[in-house]
């Protein structure tokens, strides 16, 4: 019997990473994370993007974001071929990885962009600054992209419970990587969201609202950083308590 030839088989994360999603949100799963991300949308991240903008989502997944955010133009990116599975009827998905997404997204075409848990998963740092790269190039003058993360300073000890987490990233390390991709830091919040849907805090979306009142109980449930970004040549920091 022939031996497999190893160029077919699905042995690299990248080529497995919709069973491996498959396995971490089965579907009772995404049904009550897109409850709380249409939560986070309207009564958070909807004050960052304007109703008529054309928005962008990198590292898309499940499309928990990009379905619930209010704008006139949505675009996914993703690598994973079930991301078009998931999108809404008037999102458009592009299957390719985010270091390569001005191939398909005509640069200076995008008002906002977000991720959202994406950079963690970068092999290298030299990686994630050529995604921050391809954002800035996809973003026109004055855009802005919204990054949300894990702060490995507040989850230590869970952080990497998740197979495909390659790199610690803070929000002190994120804030110099954009400045070194070209963009600059407008808003930057240690600790917002608790670090998963396992956390100790439910994740009801009425429990939700009322966590995003209190921003003091951010620092005491939160554990994911947000960091705002813009693309021109200078402007003021705001560091959030």
């Amino acid at each position: 019997m022939p031996s497999e030839n190893p160029a077919s088989t699905r042995g690299r994360l990248e080529q497995v990473v919709d069973d491996l999603y498959r396995q971490r949100f089965p579907a009772e799963v995404r049904t009550r994370r897109d409850a709380v991300w249409e939560v986070l949308c309207d009564f958070w991240l909807s004050r960052y993007v304007p109703a008529d903008a054309r928005v962008l989502e990198v590292g898309a997944g499940y499309c928990e974001f990009i379905n619930n955010i209010r704008a006139a133009v949505r675009i996914a990116v993703d690598v994973n071929p079930e991301t078009r599975l998931h999108a809404a009827p008037d999102v458009t998905v592009h299957e390719v990885g985010a270091e390569e997404l001005t191939r398909v997204v005509p640069a200076g075409s995008c008002d906002v962009a977000f991720m959202s848990n994406f950079l963690e998963h970068c092999r290298t740092r030299d990686q994630v600054l050529d995604v921050l790269r391809q954002v800035r190039l996809a973003l026109r003058p004055g855009g802005k992209v919204l990054i949300l993360g894990p702060n490995f300073s507040a989850c230590v000890r869970d952080y990497f419970d998740y197979f495909d987490h390659y790199l610690p990233l803070t929000d002190r390390a994120v804030v110099e990587a954009v400045r070194l991709a070209g963009l600059e830091p407008v808003e930057v919040r240690p600790r917002t969201l608790p670090f998963s849907f396992r956390s100790r805090l439910p994740s009801w979306p009425w429990l939700v609202r009322l966590y995003l009142r209190l921003p003091l109980a951010w620092g005491l449930f939160g554990a994911q950083f947000f960091v705002v970004a813009e693309r021109r040549e200078a402007v003021g920091l705001r560091l959030a308590a």
